[in-house]
Protein backbone atom coordinates (compact mmCIF):
# COMPACT_ATOMS: atom_id res chain seq x y z
CA UNK A 1 0.00 0.00 0.00
CA UNK A 2 1.55 3.19 -1.17
CA UNK A 3 0.75 6.87 -0.76
CA UNK A 4 0.57 7.17 -5.11
CA UNK A 5 -2.09 4.30 -5.06
CA UNK A 6 -3.86 5.95 -2.31
CA UNK A 7 -4.16 9.46 -3.61
CA UNK A 8 -4.80 7.72 -7.79
CA UNK A 9 -8.09 5.85 -5.88
CA UNK A 10 -9.24 8.80 -4.34
CA UNK A 11 -9.27 10.56 -7.63
CA UNK A 12 -10.96 8.25 -8.89
CA UNK A 13 -13.68 7.97 -6.55
CA UNK A 14 -13.87 11.84 -6.26
CA UNK A 15 -14.20 11.80 -10.31
CA UNK A 16 -16.79 8.79 -9.85
CA UNK A 17 -18.58 10.89 -7.64
CA UNK A 18 -19.77 12.97 -9.88
CA UNK A 19 -22.93 10.51 -10.84
CA UNK A 20 -25.51 12.90 -11.71
CA UNK A 21 -28.00 10.28 -11.41
CA UNK A 22 -27.18 9.84 -7.62
CA UNK A 23 -27.08 13.64 -6.90
CA UNK A 24 -30.64 14.38 -8.54
CA UNK A 25 -32.13 11.77 -6.26
CA UNK A 26 -31.12 13.87 -3.45
CA UNK A 27 -32.00 16.87 -5.32
CA UNK A 28 -35.71 15.70 -6.02
CA UNK A 29 -36.16 15.43 -2.26
CA UNK A 30 -35.27 18.46 -1.66
CA UNK A 31 -37.60 20.26 -4.07
CA UNK A 32 -40.63 17.93 -3.02
CA UNK A 33 -43.17 18.64 -0.42
CA UNK A 34 -42.26 15.80 1.80
CA UNK A 35 -42.74 15.54 5.62
CA UNK A 36 -39.52 13.56 6.54
CA UNK A 37 -37.32 15.25 4.13
CA UNK A 38 -34.22 14.53 6.15
CA UNK A 39 -34.83 10.95 6.86
CA UNK A 40 -35.79 10.51 3.50
CA UNK A 41 -32.22 11.94 1.85
CA UNK A 42 -30.35 10.08 4.73
CA UNK A 43 -32.60 6.39 3.56
CA UNK A 44 -31.50 7.56 -0.44
CA UNK A 45 -27.45 8.40 0.31
CA UNK A 46 -27.64 4.92 2.44
CA UNK A 47 -28.83 2.94 -0.08
CA UNK A 48 -26.34 4.54 -2.58
CA UNK A 49 -23.52 3.46 -0.64
CA UNK A 50 -24.60 0.34 0.01
CA UNK A 51 -24.90 -0.52 -3.76
CA UNK A 52 -21.78 0.68 -4.10
CA UNK A 53 -20.27 -1.02 -1.81
CA UNK A 54 -22.04 -4.44 -2.34
CA UNK A 55 -20.82 -3.97 -5.72
CA UNK A 56 -17.32 -3.02 -5.49
CA UNK A 57 -16.76 -6.05 -2.65
CA UNK A 58 -18.48 -8.94 -4.98
CA UNK A 59 -15.83 -7.53 -7.79
CA UNK A 60 -12.60 -6.98 -6.18
CA UNK A 61 -13.26 -10.55 -4.84
CA UNK A 62 -13.78 -11.92 -7.54
CA UNK A 63 -11.08 -10.57 -9.57
CA UNK A 64 -8.44 -11.13 -6.29
CA UNK A 65 -9.47 -14.78 -6.88
CA UNK A 66 -9.52 -15.22 -10.66
CA UNK A 67 -5.92 -13.17 -10.18
CA UNK A 68 -4.45 -15.92 -7.24
CA UNK A 69 -6.45 -18.97 -8.90
CA UNK A 70 -5.51 -18.67 -13.24
CA UNK A 71 -2.30 -18.74 -14.79
CA UNK A 72 -1.06 -15.40 -15.25
CA UNK A 73 -5.04 -14.17 -13.59
CA UNK A 74 -3.73 -10.61 -13.14
CA UNK A 75 -2.83 -9.90 -16.38
CA UNK A 76 -6.35 -10.73 -17.50
CA UNK A 77 -7.85 -9.01 -14.47
CA UNK A 78 -6.46 -5.96 -15.73
CA UNK A 79 -7.32 -6.76 -19.39
CA UNK A 80 -10.83 -7.62 -18.06
CA UNK A 81 -11.18 -3.97 -16.42
CA UNK A 82 -9.87 -1.85 -18.54
CA UNK A 83 -11.55 -3.39 -21.97
CA UNK A 84 -15.16 -3.19 -19.97
CA UNK A 85 -14.23 0.11 -18.77
CA UNK A 86 -13.74 1.34 -22.86
CA UNK A 87 -16.73 -0.92 -23.78
CA UNK A 88 -19.11 1.44 -21.59
CA UNK A 89 -17.03 4.34 -22.72
CA UNK A 90 -17.89 3.23 -26.26
CA UNK A 91 -21.28 2.96 -25.31
CA UNK A 92 -21.93 6.34 -24.21
CA UNK A 93 -20.03 7.81 -27.09
CA UNK A 94 -22.87 6.05 -29.44
CA UNK A 95 -25.54 7.34 -27.23
CA UNK A 96 -23.91 11.15 -27.76
CA UNK A 97 -24.45 11.02 -31.59
CA UNK A 98 -28.22 10.61 -31.49
CA UNK A 99 -30.78 13.03 -29.83
CA UNK A 100 -32.05 11.13 -26.55
CA UNK A 101 -35.87 11.49 -25.19
CA UNK A 102 -35.81 12.26 -21.53
CA UNK A 103 -39.09 11.90 -19.25
CA UNK A 104 -39.78 14.56 -16.53
CA UNK A 105 -37.78 13.07 -13.78
CA UNK A 106 -40.24 12.84 -10.60
CA UNK A 107 -40.38 11.07 -7.74
CA UNK A 108 -43.61 8.52 -7.23
CA UNK A 109 -46.16 9.37 -4.19
CA UNK A 110 -44.94 6.09 -2.51
CA UNK A 111 -41.90 7.31 -1.91
CA UNK A 112 -40.80 8.68 1.33
CA UNK A 113 -38.57 7.05 4.71
CA UNK A 114 -38.91 3.25 3.68
CA UNK A 115 -38.78 2.87 -0.01
CA UNK A 116 -35.88 5.87 -0.22
CA UNK A 117 -33.33 3.39 0.05
CA UNK A 118 -34.21 0.74 -2.19
CA UNK A 119 -35.09 2.96 -4.51
CA UNK A 120 -31.62 4.56 -4.35
CA UNK A 121 -29.87 0.94 -4.49
CA UNK A 122 -31.74 0.45 -8.11
CA UNK A 123 -30.81 4.12 -9.34
CA UNK A 124 -27.07 3.42 -8.11
CA UNK A 125 -26.84 0.00 -9.73
CA UNK A 126 -28.29 1.08 -12.76
CA UNK A 127 -26.10 3.66 -13.18
CA UNK A 128 -22.89 1.59 -11.81
CA UNK A 129 -22.06 0.47 -16.08
CA UNK A 130 -20.93 4.11 -16.18
CA UNK A 131 -18.68 4.13 -13.57
CA UNK A 132 -15.56 2.86 -15.62
CA UNK A 133 -13.45 4.88 -12.32
CA UNK A 134 -14.66 2.28 -10.41
CA UNK A 135 -13.22 -0.91 -12.32
CA UNK A 136 -10.29 0.86 -12.62
CA UNK A 137 -9.36 1.78 -8.80
CA UNK A 138 -10.25 -2.28 -8.15
CA UNK A 139 -7.90 -3.45 -10.69
CA UNK A 140 -5.36 -0.70 -8.95
CA UNK A 141 -6.07 -2.54 -5.81
CA UNK A 142 -5.90 -6.14 -7.36
CA UNK A 143 -2.29 -5.04 -9.28
CA UNK A 144 -1.16 -3.65 -6.25
CA UNK A 145 -1.51 -7.17 -4.10
CA UNK A 146 -3.29 -5.59 -1.38
CA UNK A 147 -4.63 -7.92 1.39
CA UNK A 148 -7.98 -8.67 0.89
CA UNK A 149 -8.87 -7.03 4.39
CA UNK A 150 -6.91 -3.82 3.13
CA UNK A 151 -8.72 -3.42 0.33
CA UNK A 152 -11.99 -4.07 1.81
CA UNK A 153 -11.83 -1.19 4.02
CA UNK A 154 -10.65 1.31 0.95
CA UNK A 155 -13.65 0.73 -1.18
CA UNK A 156 -15.66 1.60 1.82
CA UNK A 157 -13.70 4.82 2.14
CA UNK A 158 -14.40 5.11 -1.80
CA UNK A 159 -18.63 4.51 -1.16
CA UNK A 160 -18.14 7.25 1.01
CA UNK A 161 -16.16 9.43 -1.25
CA UNK A 162 -18.85 8.65 -3.71
CA UNK A 163 -21.95 9.47 -1.69
CA UNK A 164 -19.90 13.02 -0.81
CA UNK A 165 -21.46 15.59 -2.75
CA UNK A 166 -25.01 13.87 -2.20
CA UNK A 167 -24.38 14.70 1.81
CA UNK A 168 -22.67 18.29 1.44
CA UNK A 169 -25.71 18.90 -1.05
CA UNK A 170 -27.96 17.67 1.25
CA UNK A 171 -26.56 19.69 4.01
CA UNK A 172 -26.36 22.84 2.26
CA UNK A 173 -30.18 22.17 1.41
CA UNK A 174 -30.90 21.50 5.27
CA UNK A 175 -29.09 24.64 6.35
CA UNK A 176 -30.20 26.83 3.75
CA UNK A 177 -33.74 25.08 2.91
CA UNK A 178 -35.70 27.66 0.73
CA UNK A 179 -33.01 29.55 -1.10
CA UNK A 180 -31.60 26.21 -2.01
CA UNK A 181 -34.45 25.13 -2.99
CA UNK A 182 -34.99 27.70 -5.53
CA UNK A 183 -32.12 26.95 -7.18
CA UNK A 184 -32.41 23.55 -7.71
CA UNK A 185 -35.91 24.37 -8.71
CA UNK A 186 -34.30 26.46 -11.47
CA UNK A 187 -31.68 23.53 -12.46
CA UNK A 188 -34.81 21.16 -12.57
CA UNK A 189 -36.71 23.46 -14.67
CA UNK A 190 -33.94 23.40 -17.17
CA UNK A 191 -33.07 19.90 -17.35
CA UNK A 192 -35.38 17.96 -15.41
CA UNK A 193 -38.60 18.38 -17.09
CA UNK A 194 -39.24 16.27 -20.64
CA UNK A 195 -36.86 17.27 -23.46
CA UNK A 196 -35.09 16.27 -26.30
CA UNK A 197 -31.37 16.27 -25.40
CA UNK A 198 -29.33 17.28 -28.84
CA UNK A 199 -26.68 14.91 -30.08
CA UNK A 200 -22.99 15.86 -29.62
CA UNK A 201 -20.26 15.24 -31.62
CA UNK A 202 -17.82 16.78 -29.77
CA UNK A 203 -18.76 14.78 -27.06
CA UNK A 204 -19.12 11.30 -28.91
CA UNK A 205 -15.75 12.28 -30.13
CA UNK A 206 -13.83 12.70 -26.60
CA UNK A 207 -15.36 9.98 -25.29
CA UNK A 208 -14.52 7.71 -27.76
CA UNK A 209 -10.71 9.09 -27.93
CA UNK A 210 -10.67 8.15 -24.05
CA UNK A 211 -12.27 4.87 -24.73
CA UNK A 212 -8.79 4.29 -27.45
CA UNK A 213 -6.23 5.49 -24.60
CA UNK A 214 -8.29 3.15 -22.24
CA UNK A 215 -8.22 0.08 -24.80
CA UNK A 216 -4.17 0.85 -25.52
CA UNK A 217 -3.92 0.52 -21.95
CA UNK A 218 -5.54 -2.78 -22.02
CA UNK A 219 -3.39 -4.20 -25.00
CA UNK A 220 -0.17 -2.99 -23.14
CA UNK A 221 -1.33 -4.82 -20.10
Amino acid sequence: MTATLLVGITGLAALDSLNPATIAGVALILLAPLQRRLATALAYVTGAYLAVLTVGVAVYAGADLAADVVTGGLVWVRRGAFGLAALLLLAAAVRRLRPQQRSAVVLPRWFGPWTAAPVAVLVTAADLPNAFPYLIAIERLVTADVPLTTGLWILAGYAVLYCLPCLLLLGVGTLHGERVRRRLQRVYDRIGQARTVPRSIPGALGLFLLAAAVIAIAAAA
